[in-house]
């Protein structure tokens, strides 16, 4: 299948290469949304994918100094009319809290804020001091990694916390916040139905405005990967996963919440929560990347290359895609089938004379993994499933390609995606 959709829809090559020293550029569009990257962590959990480095609090200063010098980089390149959303991940943001007035009224200076501002943590940083500042600095809602509400499955994926103090960071941030996610992983090693329906209960007990469950990833190049061979991770099997992912869609919607991704489910009127991964964006940060007409670029995965590369006054990002129209089209696709609806009307102009890709939506249909719902095309329970495997097989691949370089190279020549 993985070989099919790429033959289907990128039969060129397609690669990063090394940008050539301060030969970064932004076309500038007028309506933006804004990444930062906080690579600290207290502990290195074994199966997360994302690049991180344990905190030290004398690189605090350092990597906050750069981010203020790279906005001031990426301003002085772009004519931009408004930041559109802001979104901090890791890492563990909430590590650097009492910076980001400073960070947030530094880019104030160059961009002018508009949408709302969204972080992600983990229950063992969440205190009382830092939620008010996070609400004094203005953020709109936060997403917590609680994972499990079980001990034996949070120490089997390496959270440094227990169930207890995952449902005290709950409460504790409900007195602040009024849009929560909770992040929930299924799939997990050894778990059972019973297991997840236990998790999945309690999430919806605890009453957030939006759930996030999402299976395990075992990427080669996470720690599980290199340290307990990734053939010894074992995960329920097809069925098994299939009733978690079904459990998962059935309690939610009866439960008065409605799909808003393949795995997250929202109830209330509030914004989703969601990173700033779904049009053109500005990634700030060791390991952030950016993507705006015609380019995706990354920069340095290296905290130290990050930080010595912005204070020599050169520019952070070390590899760059071309975009192409179709790519770019591709990509606007397919976020809309993670978010679940393709507005039709968009979708036709997009991919008017693309047959392929129209193929592939109707063959959605025919297998009963989309339908036509007044001015969108709806993705079903069935689709939602399958979609997320695809992800797995397909869109994750390329990370782990992408990711494994970067993290054991600080400037790649060339990347392939073949």
């Amino acid at each position: 299948m993985k070989k099919f959709l790429k033959r289907l829809l990128f039969p060129e090559n397609i690669q990063f290469e090394k940008i050539p020293q301060n030969e970064f550029s932004i076309p500038g569009p007028s309506n933006i949304g804004v990444y930062f990257h906080i690579p600290f962590c207290l502990s290195l959990c074994p199966y997360c994918p994302y690049n991180k480095i344990k905190y030290d609090s004398n690189l605090v200063k350092p990597y906050l100094n750069a981010l203020l010098k790279e906005i001031e980089q990426i301003a002085r390149l772009g004519d931009f009319e408004s930041i559109s959303s802001i979104y901090f991940g890791g890492g563990t943001p909430t590590l650097m809290v009492e910076h980001f007035g400073d960070l947030l009224e530094h880019l104030s200076k160059f961009f002018k804020i508009e949408g709302d501002i969204f972080i992600e943590t983990s229950p063992y940083d969440i205190t009382e001091e830092k939620l008010r500042l996070l609400k004094k600095y203005g953020f709109s809602g936060i997403s917590l990694g609680v994972q499990s509400f079980q001990d034996k499955f949070l120490r089997s994926i390496g959270r440094k916390y227990t169930s207890k103090e995952a449902y005290h960071s709950i409460e504790l941030t409900k007195k602040y916040f009024d849009n929560i996610n909770i992040d929930l992983m299924f799939a997990l090693p050894n778990e059972m139905l019973s297991d997840w329906e236990f998790d999945l209960k309690e999430a919806l007990r605890v009453g957030v405005e939006q759930i996030t469950a999402y299976p395990l990833f075992t990427f080669p190049y996470s720690s599980v990967g290199k340290f307990k061979n990734i053939r010894e991770v074992k995960v329920p099997n097809f069925l098994i996963r299939k009733k978690m992912f079904e459990m998962l869609y059935d309690y939610s919607v009866s439960s008065g919440y409605q799909p808003v991704s393949v795995w997250g489910f929202k109830k209330g009127e509030h914004h989703e929560y969601s990173s700033v991964t779904r049009g053109d964006y500005i990634g700030f940060g060791a390991g952030a990347g950016t993507k705006v007409p015609g380019w995706f670029y990354l920069n340095t995965f290296d905290v130290d290359h990050y930080i010595k590369k912005i204070n020599q006054g050169n520019f952070a990002e070390v590899v760059k895609m071309d975009f192409t129209e179709k790519m770019d089209n591709l990509f606007w696709l397919y976020w809309r089938i993670y978010e679940t609806r393709i507005p039709k009307e968009e979708f036709q102009i997009k991919f008017e004379k693309d047959k392929k890709v129209k193929f592939l939506v109707n063959l959605l249909k025919l297998f009963g993994m989309a339908c036509d719902e007044g001015n969108y095309i709806q993705l079903t329970k069935r689709g939602m499933f399958y979609v997320h495997l695809l992800q797995n097989q397909f869109a994750l691949n390329y990370i782990e390609k992408v990711w494994s370089r970067m993290l054991a190279e600080s400037e790649p020549d060339k990347i392939s995606l073949d």
